[in-house]
């Protein structure tokens, strides 16, 4: 009961933080759907014009000298050349600039896949790209529109007469600039005394009068949309202007030069004179005073509703659950479940002489469906050290993914104590049975080996950024990549996966799950896990399949090495043949060492300096990219100092000690680490 008062006393607290900054937050513009994708024309995913592509997009940001956030440029020739403008706002400092840049290269051909002309809006910049030359030429369409929910007080004739000053004078300003810039900002007081702030933009390659016709364009928006709203963003291909009234944006950002310390062209912008007069009345405060008693009367309704609740929760008697708490959460997925008879009789009664192999969850069954669909079949062993928990992630999350690179789940059978995962058959079974097996491993060329590292790679970015959740796999290893017909890797075994909030970063954790060797060192010692625990494991798996050896300590001679230190010793002596796989031809040397010294930069001790895993997918598709110098690895062995990483678990092991009363239940899971081997299926 103290624990359901504590969670009843957070929920007040919570109710309470979220109303009283749910008027802020739900004034902010949504970026999110700001995509634009045209059905000018298509590629195909292995054209010339996608290579083209994706050189241009890798490129766009250090193709000039000058940064003053204007980036234009193209690639290729006709038919397959392409057209690039990124454009930032000015008052974005020039790393932000060609940060927010390189996101949007990253997600626009993403989620316009194939679209040979596309564009993406962001509250910090625009990217565009077109098989067709864009540069220098006005459009003001599509546009892009988000407007404030909140209404204006006052007079609305009064209102749009001082926005519509505002903003010519600002319109007046950006057009007057020069080929660098083309951007004004300013604030001006009007109406009930309210400061209202606003912006506008063009492409500077537009001439002046381009750019006055433009956002004169779309200013005409803002009566179709926005009329009487406290603000707006407008954006079109050419051009864009917001306006609110609160700050939104910062001084003018200084246009940086290569390495001399002369100041840019930048021209000052004064904020343009308005003397509309402030109209009079009571109008304001009424307002303000109903949305204050509104916001009043929806949080005594919420603290009535969550007590009522508690109160609920401590009196009812607890149901009797003929099947644990994990069934009763899959019952969303409930279209996936599929009849324990048709599962029987699919794998011939669970015949050994359909055996695939056996891993911490249980045995791995081939089987065969009634319309002659074969699957493979996990069926949890009853003396499995995992059980409802892995059951019920394995549901949950991967019935909602959906990539080329995830093995997909075709259904789940709960029938008693019976517990089935139903998959689709992946006939060339795991990766380790290739690169630790001496014949098998012939099969693997480095083209081969390099495709399977950039789709481990592009599965897991999609995990953590491009899905709908936010995953972090945490037993990522050779034994959990399936390889299809064609040798293309699906991420499998789910079970010890980890679901993120969208803007989480990292959490902690008391039960450590996934396989020593391939856990970094921050979650092995302390418990702590991210994004980059998942990239350490990568690059641990990298450097495995570059080598053909498993990442345990091996012989070397006289001396027992570590994959990652002997990687690391062979890699700053520049020697591939010593760690690369015998098997591997000679000339692919070069793009070996480089594998090698991306596989090192996922290992490093320091969670900071590993790359995030749209990172790694840039540095394995682009040579262009100059790979930074990775720092020693983790688990560096015959190191005669404590790593930093030590020191700090044993910090927070004695914290946590002394400050935190551990239950029964958390004692009986400290350490349940899986180890899967699985034979081919």
């Amino acid at each position: 009961m103290e624990n359901m008062a504590k969670v009843c006393s957070r929920l007040i607290f919570q109710s309470a933080i979220c109303l009283f900054f749910a008027q802020a937050i739900i004034a902010k513009p949504n970026f999110n759907n700001s995509f634009v994708c045209s059905d000018k024309g298509d590629y195909t995913s292995n054209s010339t014009y996608k290579a083209n592509l994706n050189h241009l997009l890798y490129t766009l940001t250090s193709n000039t000298e000058i940064d003053y956030g204007f980036y234009n440029s193209s690639y290729g020739r006709d038919p397959d050349k392409v057209y690039a403008i990124g454009l930032c706002r000015g008052d974005v400092k020039p790393d932000e600039c060609r940060s927010c840049l390189y996101n949007n290269t990253i997600l626009l051909p993403r989620y316009c896949p194939n679209q040979k002309e596309a564009m993406k809006q962001d509250e910090y910049c625009i990217l565009r790209y077109s098989f067709r030359n864009i540069l220098g030429i006005m459009e003001d369409h599509p546009v892009f529109i988000q407007k404030n929910i909140h209404d204006q007080s006052g007079n609305l004739g009064t209102y749009n007469q001082f926005l519509r000053t505002l903003l010519d004078g600002l319109s007046n300003q950006a057009a007057a600039g020069g080929s660098l810039r083309k951007f004004a900002e300013a604030n001006s007081t009007g109406m009930n005394s309210k400061t209202q702030y606003a912006l506008v933009q063009c492409t500077p390659d537009l001439s002046q009068t381009d750019c006055s016709d433009c956002l004169l364009s779309a200013f005409g928006q803002i009566h179709l949309c926005c009329n009487g709203k406290q603000g707006a963003v407008i954006f079109t291909p050419s051009c864009n202007f917001r306006y609110e009234q609160y700050p939104f944006f910062g001084p003018v950002a200084d246009i940086a030069q290569p390495s001399t310390n002369t100041s840019g062209p930048v021209a000052d912008i004064a904020p343009p004179s308005t003397n509309t007069s402030a109209a009079k009345g009571n109008d304001g405060n009424k307002s303000q005073t109903v949305i204050i008693v509104g916001s009043i009367i929806a949080f005594v309704v919420v603290v009535v509703l969550i007590i009522i609740s508690c109160i609920y929760l401590r009196v009812r008697k607890p149901r009797e659950k003929p099947e644990s708490q994990a069934v009763e959460e899959i019952g969303n997925a409930e279209s996936l479940r599929l009849d324990f008879k048709t599962i029987k009789v699919a794998t011939d009664d669970f015949s050994n002489a359909n055996e695939l192999g056996k891993g911490g969850f249980g045995v791995v069954y081939k089987g065969k469906l009634s319309n002659e669909q074969v699957i493979a079949v996990k069926r949890l062993s009853k003396n499995s050290g995992q059980g409802d928990l892995e059951f019920k992630n394995e549901v949950l999350l991967v019935a909602k993914l959906q990539h080329r690179n995830l093995v997909r789940l075709l259904g789940f059978c709960l029938e008693g104590i019976e517990r089935l995962l139903i998959y689709e058959f992946v006939p060339n079974g795991s990766l380790d049975h290739f690169i630790f097996d001496p014949i098998k491993r012939e099969q693997l060329d480095w083209t081969r080996r390099y495709k399977i590292i950039g789709g481990i790679a592009r599965g897991l970015l999609y995990l953590h950024e491009d899905s709908r959740l936010r995953i972090i796999h945490r037993d990522l290893k050779a034994s959990n990549i399936l390889l299809d017909s064609e040798m293309n890797p699906k991420i499998s075994d789910f079970g010890m996966a980890r679901l993120f909030e969208l803007d989480q970063s990292e959490a902690n954790t008391s039960r450590i799950v996934g396989t020593y060797g391939y856990m970094s060192p921050e979650y092995a010692m302390c418990g702590h896990f991210s994004v980059k625990s998942d990239v350490f494991s990568f690059g641990v798996l990298m450097l495995e399949i570059i080598s053909g050896q498993k990442n345990s300590s091996f012989g070397n001679g006289e001396n027992i090495e570590n994959l990652l230190s002997y990687a690391w010793k062979n890699w700053k002596h520049g020697i591939v043949s010593n760690l690369a796989d015998p098997t591997l031809e000679v000339g692919s040397t070069t793009e070996i060492m480089r594998g090698i010294h991306i596989g090192l930069l996922c290992v490093q001790e320091n969670v900071v300096d590993r790359p995030t895993m749209a990172s790694v997918v840039l540095m394995l598709n682009s040579y262009a990219i100059t790979l930074p110098i990775p720092s020693q690895p983790a688990f560096f062995m015959n190191s005669g100092t404590k790593s930093n990483i030590c020191l700090q678990c044993e910090h927070d092991s004695r914290v946590t000690e002394s400050n935190q009363s551990k239950s029964s239940s958390d004692q009986a899971s400290l350490n349940e680490a899986s180890i899967t081997e699985l034979s081919p299926r």
